[in-house]
């Protein structure tokens, strides 16, 4: 494998477990293993533009990239929730 793909595989077990356990933090309860995925994937990016836009770093690595991942997922999943109240996504 070359050092691109075990990039993407990187982010897409770091983005699963991100969202996974945002899905628990959040609501109790993710949305399925390929959505929470997605969650933690998309929450990656708005943890790190977030990070940015605030100026907090929190460290590199594998735990900082989880907890980056993790801020941005929660954030996601409480604004999906927020416009979905009542309806499941």
């Amino acid at each position: 494998m070359d050092p691109v793909s075990h990039g993407i595989i990187f982010w897409i077990i770091i983005g699963g477990i991100a969202g996974a356990l945002a899905g628990r933090i959040v609501d109790g309860g993710g949305f399925g293993i390929l959505m929470d995925i997605v969650v933690g994937i998309v929450g990656a990016f708005i943890g790190g533009w977030l990070g940015g836009v605030l100026g907090l770093h929190l460290g590199g690595g594998i735990i900082g990239s989880l907890l980056t991942a993790l801020i941005g997922a929660i954030v996601l999943l409480a604004i999906l929730r927020l416009f979905s109240r009542g309806r499941r996504i």
